[in-house]
């Protein structure tokens, strides 16, 4: 069959899907706004548990609303011995994006919110999977290596306990804080692919779980949320500073890429990776290896030259560039910075699923139904005729 020139795939880019009031990407401006909010102010002055309740509920919390909220997310910080179990039988080497993805599914069973068709219900499904995904990573990177599941500290936020259940000990000031920002940093990004995934699925009326494994499922896929791991196993092999133009140079010569170093929707730095950079700088150097950032920040000016130079055009970083050498410094395996991805995208996700079953006419959905070009022209204008077995 001759090539046909008219395949489409486009990836659904400059396709508008839905609308939402839940965030904007402005490539061109390099803005990310979560509900009206610029996120470098979020970031700024806002924690996680701030963050989360904007995303949900549409407003920034009062005093009184952020104190109940905390409460309710630190009230649903625990998972069953059923879970922990089933975790303990699962091989220590598995993917752990494919045990959050089955952890979702386990939580789903002890979860009898699952039939209900409720605001209410669904509500409460969001807040004990934000509150959940962290436990629920901590516990396998626990299991996986050998050592005691942690219970969770009440008098702990959302990022610190976090870092407290995955290491077994208290972090400290800075420590807590990097992991916050970096969960208000990645908590939304409008319809990216996950969120898609999710909100496809929350248009069928499936529960929140099932939107959600499918979220984890799409994330797991390298060219959506694995970007962080090959900027950092890219470090890795470059080695020093001095390594890099070298390195860059025999990429580029090869037509392969620099990971971390464009985007799908951004036409200039994207905006986070200006906030994670200089906590990756003072981390790194807190723990003696600031090499790790000034790899990256080498990179960063070597790589931009060299692809204007070679190719004309401008490239720039993503959120992902500087992520790596940050969660790398925090102690974090390389292998979860994917799950913490999804730690703190959970937010995003659920305020998604929400939007989608309960904002559209009458708390309809619309149930996604794209067409699709058929091109399979095996036979010309004609149907193919069906041929025996014994005469193919």
């Amino acid at each position: 069959m001759e090539e046909n020139q008219s395949i489409i795939n486009t990836g659904l880019r400059g396709v508008t899907i839905a609308s939402t009031r839940i965030s904007d990407v402005d490539g061109v401006a390099g803005r990310l706004i979560y509900r009206g909010y610029l996120v470098q102010d979020l970031a700024e002055k806002a924690g996680y548990e701030e963050v989360v309740y904007l995303l949900l509920y549409e407003n920034l919390p009062d005093k009184q609303q952020l104190k109940e909220f905390k409460k309710r997310l630190a009230a649903e910080r625990f998972i069953t011995p059923e879970v922990i179990e089933a975790l303990k039988a699962c091989p220590a080497d598995a993917l752990p994006m494919d045990i959050l993805q089955a952890g979702v599914a386990l939580l789903a069973n002890g979860d009898a919110d699952v039939q209900q068709q409720t605001a209410e219900a669904v509500d409460r499904m969001a807040v004990r999977l934000i509150a959940k995904f962290p436990v629920l990573l901590a516990a396998w990177e626990r299991i996986r290596t050998g050592k005691t599941v942690v219970e969770a500290a009440s008098d702990l936020d959302h990022a610190a306990n976090f870092m407290y259940m995955l290491t077994g000990e208290r972090p400290d000031e800075d420590l807590a804080h990097f992991m916050d920002v970096a969960l208000v940093l990645h908590a939304e990004h409008s319809f990216n692919a996950s969120t898609f995934s999710a909100r496809q699925v929350a248009s069928t009326r499936a529960h929140m779980y099932a939107a959600v494994s499918a979220a984890v499922g799409s994330l797991s896929g390298e060219l959506h949320g694995g970007a962080n791991v090959r900027v950092m196993q890219m470090l890795k092999r470059i080695g020093t500073k001095d390594a890099v133009e070298e390195y860059v140079n025999t990429e580029l010569e090869a037509g392969r890429v620099l990971f971390g170093l464009g985007h799908a929707v951004y036409k200039t730095d994207d905006p986070r990776a200006h906030i994670l950079a200089p906590m990756s700088q003072k981390l790194c150097r807190r723990i003696g290896e600031e090499h790790w950032y000034e790899i990256s920040r080498e990179l960063e000016q070597k790589g931009k030259a060299a692809f204007k130079a070679r190719k004309g055009i401008e490239i720039y970083t993503n959120v992902d560039f500087y992520s790596a050498s940050l969660y790398y410094a925090m102690g974090i395996p390389i292998d979860f910075f994917t799950p913490v991805f999804a730690v703190s995208r959970v937010a995003g996700w659920t305020a998604h699923v929400i939007e989608e079953q309960f904002a559209g006419a009458a708390g309809k959905p619309t149930l996604y139904r794209p067409e699709s070009d058929y091109i399979g022209d095996y036979c010309g204008p004609a149907e193919c005729a069906f041929v025996s077995m014994d005469e193919r």
